[in-house]
């Protein structure tokens, strides 16, 4: 058994990966196939994410629309299994649009929150009436001058922000303020007024971070938006909170909460390093004094994915529950979960190349592949990955830190060091799990003009199979 204090986070593990990285012949023979590394994506558990929701919004009668948040993962599959599942697509490019039409998602089931909407985009989504979110005055006027253009109307929703939460007002860079959007929409969507061929359909937010608080509060007073546009004949047919719904990665909180109290107690002299050079992960060591927490996503969780929309439907508004106020108002209630909804989707799996000491003594594993191929947002992805040798052997544990095939200091795969149970040989495979949200494609990049990994769809029937996702996508469309 090992012996290393190095605290573990036990992620935890779908039986499907479990009975997947057991045939070490299957992955051998992919991975000589398609090249280090592979994205291995099975389609079925996300159709069982999408089903956890809607049985949450069928438990409370909510009218309601699912949309699969497009930027969590790029993979065309992802499109063709949410029009086969009846769910929608929520899209932030026009190339994500253009895919949507393309595998014939009917434009009701295609939502438009890109951050940046070209006149293309826009021009593109007034041809096939693909309903839009608005967020700032000039995407009005732009939209409003094609709309004259080409002689058309077309459903559009606005994006509210600065909510009020504690007494104070929630930041954010994108949307409508709250307190302003009634006189804007009542003035200028009209028959009398500037975009009279807006015709107005609903609300949308999207909050920052995961709080199921603010979210209540994002709800509650949109709800009196809604009412507000009622009271000039404006019908408000839906509000949509967007996605941050939580996920949990980890099996155990009692990990979690060791790792935290061990790295801030890391900075102690002579206490052994649990991150490369110590690394914080966005915490600031100030004589000695830790100032901020970690920058990283809250890998464990108690409340995620469906219970986390259920405890936003039973909030209060008035002490009456958020569920009866839409059901009272008609207003359908729509989400758009990414990350939640690639939930145990996929892994990465990666060959070792090389075991050297960098000049600090730690042993380093060279792995085929780069940061950018598991890399999102937060400071580092706190998984235990799972490591697969050619040829086990007798315990021996080693504690390594991953690196990257980019030639900066900094190319650490994961910043944490991890202990295995054996040294590393070279060709040896490392699985990361639960990889599918973000962290495939967010920020892959093609520096030193690699190739980017290859994306392949399982499934087994009576023995596993792979296709990649472009081949999935041409023979579905």
């Amino acid at each position: 058994m090992s012996t290393s204090k190095i605290p573990k986070l036990t992620p935890i593990t779908h039986s499907w990966i479990k009975e997947l990285t057991a045939n070490l012949n299957v992955i051998n023979g992919w991975m000589k196939e398609y090249s280090s590394p592979v994205n291995l994506l099975n389609l079925s558990i996300y159709k069982q994410n999408f089903l956890k929701y809607d049985k949450i919004f069928e438990k409370y009668g909510i009218k309601n629309t699912i949309f699969f948040a497009r930027k969590a993962n790029k993979c065309k599959s992802f499109v063709l299994a949410a029009k086969e599942a009846g769910f929608g697509v929520d899209t932030a490019s026009l190339n994500e649009i253009k895919d949507c039409v393309a595998a014939g998602i009917n434009p009701d089931k295609i939502t438009v929150t890109a951050a940046v909407k070209t006149p293309e985009l826009l021009e593109y989504v007034v041809a096939h009436q693909i309903p839009v979110i608005l967020d700032n005055r000039d995407e009005c006027e732009l939209l409003h001058q094609i709309l004259v253009r080409e002689n058309k109307t077309l459903q559009v929703g606005f994006r509210l922000s600065g909510f009020w939460h504690d007494g104070e007002k929630l930041y954010s860079r994108f949307g409508f303020d709250v307190d302003e959007i009634v006189d804007f929409i009542s003035t200028n969507v009209s028959e009398s007024g500037r975009y009279k061929r807006f015709i107005y359909h609903g609300l949308h937010f999207h909050l920052n971070g995961y709080s199921m608080e603010q979210r209540i509060n994002g709800l509650s007073q949109s709800l009196d938006v809604a009412d507000g546009l009622a009271q000039f004949g404006l019908k408000t047919s839906f509000i949509d909170m967007g996605g941050g719904i939580l996920m949990n990665y980890l099996s155990h909180s009692s990990e979690w909460d060791a790792f935290h109290k061990e790295l801030k107690q890391s900075i102690q002299p002579g206490k052994e390093e649990i991150t490369v050079h110590k690394d914080l992960l966005g915490m600031i060591n100030v004589e000695g004094k830790l100032i901020g927490e970690p920058k990283v996503y809250p890998y464990f969780n108690e409340t995620y994915q469906d219970k986390f929309v259920e405890k936003i439907l039973i909030g209060e508004k008035d002490g009456v529950p958020l569920y009866s106020h839409l059901a009272e108002r008609d207003i359908e209630l729509r989400i758009e979960p990414g990350r939640s909804m690639l939930d145990q989707v996929g892994i990465t799996i990666a060959q070792v190349a090389f075991r050297k000491r960098d000049s600090e003594g730690r042993l380093l594993v060279g792995l085929e592949m780069n940061r950018t191929q598991m890399f999102s947002s937060s400071a580092d992805f706190l998984l235990d990955p799972i490591f697969l040798p050619l040829k086990p052997e007798e315990e021996s544990p080693c504690e390594v830190y991953f690196v990257g095939a980019y030639c900066l200091e900094q190319e650490f795969l994961l910043k944490r060091k991890i202990t295995l149970d054996q040294l590393p040989q070279i060709g040896d495979l490392v699985c990361f799990v639960n990889t599918a949200g973000y962290m495939m494609h967010f920020y892959e990049s093609e520096a030193h003009l690699f190739d980017l990994a290859q994306n392949l769809i399982v499934e087994k029937n009576k023995m596993w199979e792979a296709i990649p996702d472009w081949k999935y996508w041409a023979s579905h469309t």
